[in-house]
């Protein structure tokens, strides 16, 4: 009598429809599980990346070789954006299985490519294109001064 009310209020349980609320709901325990994943050495790494250059791109490939649409996509719009090359750097996650894991976890966005703006996550190629599309993308790119200078604009006067 004891197993058979617990097993049918767990099938009642089961039974009962999701609600909106029981989605919305954060689960702590996932957020603290991820986290154990990331290892203090990776962590540190990917830090040291992101810090290494104003504008990081984590992809799949290199800028002259992409190994993917969507990276061979985020470097072309860097470089229609004009960000300066000396500003850039690009890291290749498919050399290293756990900076393509690590990556991921570090910024708890599911896809890569990945950019990084002054240390700050910016998002994936989904992101960068509407971006790009709004003219958001050329005004940060802008403020954070990483934009290549204009040829003949040092020795141009305006009239």
């Amino acid at each position: 009598m004891w197993s058979r009310s617990l097993i049918s209020s767990g099938f009642r349980q089961a039974a009962r429809p999701v609600t909106r609320q029981t989605i919305a709901r954060p689960a702590p325990f996932l957020t603290t599980f991820q986290n154990r994943w990331l290892s203090a050495q990776t962590k540190e790494a990917i830090e040291k990346a992101v810090g290494s250059a104003p504008v990081v791109l984590f992809m799949k490939g290199t800028p002259e070789l992409p190994q993917c649409g969507f990276s061979r996509a985020s470097i072309q719009i860097l470089g229609l954006q004009g960000v300066d090359p000396e500003k850039f750097a690009a890291f290749n996650v498919l050399e290293d299985a756990e900076l393509r894991s690590g990556i991921k976890e570090f910024s708890d966005w599911p896809t890569i490519p990945q950019l990084y703006i002054d240390k700050e996550f910016v998002g994936g190629c989904d992101i960068l294109v509407s971006m790009h599309q709004d003219g958001s993308l050329a005004k940060m790119l802008e403020e954070k001064n990483v934009l290549a200078a204009a040829e003949g604009a040092e020795g141009e006067s305006k009239e």
